[in-house]
């Protein structure tokens, strides 16, 4: 007895996680609010509640605000002086706003990446037992 597996394109689990849609089936809604998962997919019903995203998003996303807004720093320092409330009343927002926004993204994607790679919860789900003459 050989057990099968689905295939699961890795780039698209992520692009339909990153969409905030299931990586199965891309139609079913990722989360029910803001970054809690859904339990399951309403339109193909794949078990969500072990999927674990924990700290990943979260420094991807810091990452990702750190070098714009460090660019956008370098940027404005090169082209002439620049008065320190600049920094207060632009950056100090934005450092705050862009991973807010980033973030369901983000762990969508993280979340895809983990389906497609049969990682934590997913490894044993969606195997279809079969008998290989």
């Amino acid at each position: 007895m050989i057990a099968h597996r689905e295939t699961r394109p890795v780039m698209r689990a992520i692009g339909r996680g990153t969409a905030c849609r299931c990586p199965r089936c891309g139609q079913g809604k990722l989360y029910r609010r803001y970054l809690k998962l859904a339990d399951k997919c309403s339109h193909c019903g794949l078990d969500l509640t072990e999927a674990r995203a924990d700290d990943f998003p979260p420094y991807i996303a810091i990452f990702i605000v750190g070098h714009v807004l460090v660019g956008y720093m370098l940027h404005a320092e090169m082209s002439g002086p620049v008065d320190p409330m600049f920094y207060v009343w632009t950056m100090v927002p934005l450092s705050v706003v862009l991973p807010v926004i980033l973030l369901p993204f983000i762990k969508g994607a993280v979340v895809g990446l983990q389906w497609a790679m049969g990682m934590h919860g997913f490894a044993a789900a969606d195997h279809n037992s079969a008998v290989d003459p």
